[in-house]
């Protein structure tokens, strides 16, 4: 299992992430909205600024205050390692 750290120590499993996008657009919002009616909101922001929101195959919402374009640098950081690993295999 593959884990990526979305801020604050903080840490999702990366098999589980659909999508990482910005709170901005109205329907990003919208989805916000409805995961916190439904239970399903993850606010790992600290009391921070949402700056991304993660989206993952079980209809969680995860609200980070990091940056998107850092999420998915960890996220395509630890692929790139992962796949260093099994060639030394």
């Amino acid at each position: 299992m593959k884990l990526i750290n979305v801020g604050f120590s903080n840490i999702v499993s990366s098999q589980r992430i659909i999508a990482i996008v910005s709170p901005e657009s109205a329907p990003i919002k919208r989805m916000i909205m409805e995961a916190r009616e439904k239970g399903a909101l993850i606010d790992a922001t600290y009391g921070r600024r949402t700056r991304s929101v993660i989206i993952t195959d079980s209809d969680h919402i995860i609200l980070s205050a990091l940056q998107t374009e850092t999420v998915a640098g960890r996220l395509t950081k630890d692929d790139d390692n992962l796949f260093e690993e099994d060639e030394l295999e």
